[in-house]
Formats: C-alpha cells, structure tokens, sequence
C-alpha cells in the first residue's frame, strides 16, 4: 500500500498575546514556536498504523522552506519512508495554489491513499484536502474518525452532526481527511529524529512542476488583519419571561433591528 500524507508547519498561537505586523496583512510570527499540524500529526499516525498493518510505503509531503523540513524529519521519526518539500521559493501560496501544487506532484506518484488533516490550525480553511481530491479525481470523504483498508477500497467511518457517525464504503484510490483524536499519536524521541535523519527527503522547487505562473497567483488577498475592538461586558436580564421579552425588543430597536 503506497500512502501519501500531506503535512504543515504552522505557529502555535494557543497561549500567547498576538500582535500584527506592520503591514497589518498578518500576525507576527518571528518570536513564535512551530509545529506539526495537529490534525496532520493523526493523519501520519493513521498512515504508519496503516502501513505497518498491511504494508507498503508512506510519504510526508509538505510545501515550505526549508525551516518547514523540521515537520517532515517529525514525520519520518513517526515511521514515515520518504519526504518531499516543495519549495515555493519567492511566491506567496494561498490554499488553491498549494492544492495544484500538491496535486502536481502526488499525480506522478504511486498512491492508494492521500491522507491530509481535516483542517489547519493557522488559518483553519478546511479546504486544502478536498481541491487536492477534486484536482486528482480522487475519491473523497472528509472528517474520518476510522479507516480500515480491505482490497481495492477502503470502509471509512465519517463524523456527522450531533454524534452521529456514517460508516460507507470507497474505492481506492482515495484521499481522506483525518479528525483528531482517531488515533494516539506515537512519541517522537529526539534519538527517532536523528536516525531520520538518514531517510529520504527530496526538495522539489514549484517552478519546476510545469505549472503556468497564473495558475499559482493567488485568488484570496488580505487587505487588513485587525483584532476585535474592546466593547462591554454582556448584559444579564433578569425578570419573568415577558420583562426578559420587552428587554430584548428594546436592545433589538436600539441596535436598529426593525424587523
């Protein structure tokens, strides 16, 4: 079984003050720490699990610069075979630039499976794995919480709305969206990383691909980041169901909702 998983690199944001740059285009990113995705860390997981169950082959696949290869050496500390970091050089990617980019070069790969995670925690779009799918003609199922591969497809468990779970099955090939908490993540000792550091990781540069320089501008532009501005706490109304009514109809007017 040949798998491909598509990783990134982003900042982790969860517990710091954030301020924006100077050209009000983005957070500043030069004094935060980076890791793994975490949506793309099951997904890898998922694949070696996948790998050492039925055999075969998995191959991290990133877009980035070099500092991004950190995620990768990650991802072949895990029990990934091979790595591949597609540079994009000078140019600015948004998330359908980096989906043909993806598509690009995972069509000129064997594949049975293409593994992404279900969103990113950057910009947190959800929309990288489905073009890529769409791109490749694959088939596609997104928010997969189990997947047991048995012949020339694959029985996929997919969450739903209020709890509900939908089990179906796909042909292979296929490109999957991983949820969190599907797997246990498996430990990644620094002595894991150094011996990864023997595995193969090629470096692809996008102009290389073939692909038209349109095809690769961008088709979103942020014109300004700003934080929400500071307003008043909420406001708590008390009273019987039709003192809480008329209070509410008058915030309503106020704020000038007619209707």
């Amino acid at each position: 079984m040949e798998i491909i998983v598509c990783v990134k690199r982003v900042p982790l944001t969860q517990e710091v003050d954030l301020e924006i740059n100077p050209q009000k285009t983005d957070i500043r990113k030069d004094m935060l720490a980076y890791s793994i995705n975490e949506w793309d860390n099951y997904a890898i997981e998922e694949a070696v699990l996948l790998k050492e169950k039925h055999g075969g082959n998995v191959t991290a696949v990133t877009v980035g610069s070099e500092e991004d290869e950190e995620v990768l050496r990650r991802c072949l500390a895990m029990g990934a075979d091979k790595a591949i970091r597609i540079d994009p050089g000078k140019l600015s990617l948004d998330s359908v630039a980096v989906s043909k980019t993806l598509a690009q070069v995972i069509k000129g790969m064997p594949h049975d499976l293409v593994l992404t995670g279900v969103q990113a925690d950057d910009v947190n779009e959800g929309s990288v794995g489905t073009m890529v799918a769409e791109l490749l003609g694959l088939a596609h199922a997104s928010v997969v919480r189990a997947v047991d591969s048995e012949g020339d497809g694959a029985t996929v468990r997919v969450e739903l709305e209020g709890g509900v779970d939908e089990v179906s099955k796909i042909k292979t090939p296929a490109l999957l969206c991983i949820q969190t908490g599907i797997n246990e993540p498996r430990y990644v000792s620094i002595m894991g990383i150094r011996k990864a550091a023997k595995k193969e990781l090629n470096v692809v540069k996008v102009e290389d691909l073939g692909l038209p320089l349109e095809d690769l501008a961008p088709w979103t532009t942020v014109e300004q980041l700003y934080l929400p501005p500071e307003t008043e706490g909420a406001e708590f109304i008390e009273g019987d169901p039709a003192t809480v009514a008329e209070a509410i109809l008058r915030i309503l007017k106020e704020k000038g909702v007619s209707k």
